[in-house]
């Protein structure tokens, strides 16, 4: 068995979750890779203090420069914010690590092309993070599209919303400063969660309008004050999709990020239609596949799916349905699979093309909202 050593850049709230997962390696079965969590890095003492519990790391340090120079890390686990990507991305590149790099990989499109040919130039091995997709729901929904009964297909739609910024007395944070997460704004923060499977399926965008919306101009800077509050809240994309062979040529593509979509708390959906089926999959209903199937009457099928769809087969009983550890721990099973070559056709992480596709359409998207015009991708 292969053995993983990693280290993580950023102990917070990611950071954490990925220990979490690594903590309960054990319940994927028969799988090729040990991963061992080696090297914590983060500037403040008392998040690295939490790390402590943890056995395998033996190195804690407030300079990531230390942890890149340990021989105990193979790949480092980047969790900070956009700004430092770039730089942080490059240093773990140029010591001689893998990467498993946060999203939205990079500030914006020119950072997030430097990574990938930086990594290219040197042949380090990069995927970027998103979890959703590795929810047993969601890939059934992957294969069910993967095998052809939709027919021509109609439309997709796909989109991530939550209602946290509805408050206006929410303090401000680096999310909310284009300093700190760029132009980009909530399409950084949540896009590659709707891309990621449009894109894996081949639904590359050919051009967008975009519609973003700005509600919330300042809000409490947590001193007394009030700060500047300059990032999109909302971001729809309307998009082209060229489908080879598709009798109406392109077919249209709908990707939502919202930060103020009321009533709705980290929901993920995915939906495609076409002629002859649809499929429709929401983690409002986590453990949920909508199918439709063409016939004489108009009939949605309702599937409930558990565990036994993971992609990587675990010991948790097959009709338990999952949560956010369970696809945060598949996504990194999908990382060490792939890293070690042995994924064996099951789905991976975003590659860094498509982490540099999803830059394209969003630097394309802020053109297309200031002009008002469709933009080409």
């Amino acid at each position: 068995m292969k053995t993983l050593k990693l280290g993580i850049i950023g102990g917070g709230l990611m950071g954490r979750e990925m220990a979490s997962a690594l903590g309960r390696w054990c319940a994927l079965v028969d799988f090729p890779v040990r991963v061992e969590l080696t090297a914590v890095c983060d500037v403040q003492e008392k998040v690295r203090d939490w790390f402590k519990q943890i056995p395998s790391v033996k190195l804690f340090t407030g300079d990531h420069k230390e942890l890149l120079a340990s021989s105990e890390v193979d790949a480092v686990y980047v969790a900070v914010p956009h700004h430092l990507h770039e730089s942080l991305y490059l240093d773990v590149l140029k010591a001689g690590k893998d990467l498993f790099a946060e999203k939205p990989f990079g500030i914006d499109l020119k950072a997030a092309r430097q990574i990938r040919d930086t990594a290219n130039d040197l042949g380090r091995f990069v995927r970027c993070s998103s979890e959703l997709p590795f929810l047993p729901g969601a890939q059934k929904a992957f294969k069910y599209i993967q095998s052809g009964k939709l027919g021509h297909i109609l439309e997709i739609r796909s989109g991530f919303w939550h209602a946290s910024d509805l408050d206006p007395t929410k303090a401000i944070n680096w999310k909310r400063q284009v300093k700190f997460c760029g132009e980009i704004g909530v399409m950084g923060d949540l896009g590659m969660h709707a891309c990621h499977l449009p894109f894996r399926l081949g639904y590359r965008p050919k051009n967008v309008y975009a519609q973003l919306q700005k509600i919330y101009h300042e809000r409490p800077d947590g001193k007394g004050g009030m700060a500047a509050c300059d990032t999109w809240d909302n971001a729809l994309l309307h998009c082209d999709v060229e489908i080879p062979g598709h009798p109406n040529g392109t077919v249209p593509m709908r990707l939502e990020t919202k930060r103020l979509a009321p009533g709705e708390m980290n929901t993920w959906f995915f939906e495609v239609m076409g002629t002859d089926g649809g499929v429709r999959y929401s983690t409002k209903e986590p453990k949920t596949v909508w199918i439709f199937e063409r016939r004489k009457e108009q009939i949605w099928e309702r599937y409930d799916v558990g565990m036994s769809e993971s992609s990587y087969p675990v010991v948790t009983g097959g009709i338990f349905e999952a949560g956010f550890a369970d696809c945060f721990q598949q996504m990194l099973a999908g990382f060490a699979a792939e890293w070690a070559g042995e994924t064996n056709g099951r789905f991976g992480c975003a590659t860094p093309d498509e982490a540099v596709l999803t830059h394209e359409l969003f630097a394309a998207a802020l053109v297309s909202h200031q002009e008002k015009r469709a933009v080409v991708v």
